[in-house]
């Protein structure tokens, strides 16, 4: 019986070798995971059984990278640990497992996502600011004092070290990302990473459309105007490009007010943006084929965006859902957003 297929499209995974990141497409089935090389290849890369896995999701284990997760089969496990032992023995320590909550001693009642909602309340939540810090500008963010002072507020905590474990739960387990080498120090400094009750300790919401911004020559600050919008959607298309009119896998990220769609290397991150389409008066349609097309199978799923300077770009979805999606989310934020 042929294994049902659930969902598929692109992904950035990291390699088991030269631990480089690349982008693969991923058919998800009901028994496993493949990863090809391109969506159009008929034989999958590798193949990750889903039998005995188990899923990390937020995955900390890179702490430049925000919405990573973990599939680790029961292989790795065994690999993981015979690989501690061995080290463990070498220096003559005794083999322990790490647990985030057992190490900051976080009560088994806390729910930290139901926490992380109030958090994010737009009337009574932590209020994101604007700070300067060591000639940088924080964009959507907060100091870890600020959330210690909320807890307390909120009676979510008694006092400030309580406070603190709580915060630093919320940061091991994805929620809150560190802002500045201050509190980076603080994640990467220890066995357990923990949030600083510190005026110069800056964080981040993990969905939050957080950005640093440096200064110029004659000091002052850079205004990026076109990342002051919330996140909208995001997520992976085919893009072709301009000059040579090859289609490349990006990711992109869109924003309203104003109305801006960025789109990046997903190898590299997403600190420095390939480029931006300003969206407002855009026209975007779903469209059949595009002209001088080349590489790629680009047949199904495209949509075409043409700005108001009459500059056309032509993107492909993975499934004809995700081009109705992006669709509906950029023309609603191109009649909206500034």
């Amino acid at each position: 019986m042929e294994p049902k297929q659930i969902k598929e499209g692109y992904l950035v995974k990291k390699g088991t070798v030269l631990n480089s990141w690349k982008v693969v497409w991923v058919v998800l089935s009901d028994d496993g995971v493949e990863f090809f090389k391109r969506k159009a290849d008929s034989a999958p890369k590798g193949m990750i059984p889903l039998k005995g896995a188990v899923l990390t999701s937020p995955c900390q284990d890179f702490s430049k990278r925000t919405l990573v997760f973990k599939l680790s089969t029961e292989r790795e496990s065994w690999v993981k640990d015979i690989k501690r032992a061995i080290t463990c023995l070498q220096g003559g320590v005794k083999f322990a497992r790490k647990s985030t909550r057992r190490s900051i001693r976080l009560p088994d009642t806390i729910n930290l996502s139901e926490l992380y909602i109030l958090m994010r309340d737009q009337e009574n939540g932590v209020k994101e600011q604007k700070l300067e810090k060591d000639r940088r500008v924080y964009n959507h963010c907060f100091t870890g004092g600020t959330v210690v002072d909320w807890l307390i507020s909120k009676d979510k905590a008694r006092n400030r070290p309580e406070a603190l474990m709580l915060a630093t739960g919320l940061l091991n387990e994805g929620f809150l990302q560190p802002a500045g080498d201050v509190s980076k120090e603080g994640v990467e400094g220890g066995a357990v990473s923990t949030v600083l009750d510190e005026p110069n300790a800056l964080y981040y919401f993990a969905d939050s459309g957080f950005f640093c911004e440096g200064y110029s020559s004659d000091e002052d600050v850079i205004v990026k105007e076109e990342f002051r919008g919330n996140i909208i959607k995001q997520g992976c298309l085919l893009k072709q490009g301009h000059r040579r009119k090859n289609w490349k896998v990006r990711k992109f990220i869109l924003r309203n007010d104003p109305a801006y769609i960025h789109y990046y290397d997903p190898t590299k991150g997403d600190e420095y943006p390939l480029g931006s389409i300003h969206l407002r008066g855009s026209v975007i349609t779903a469209v059949e084929f595009v002209p001088d097309a080349k590489r790629y199978d680009v047949d199904g799923n495209l949509f075409e965006i043409i700005t108001s300077d009459e500059t056309h770009y032509f993107l492909q979805a993975a499934t004809s859902e995700e081009r109705n999606e992006w669709i509906k989310a950029i023309h609603a934020v191109s009649k909206t957003g500034k």
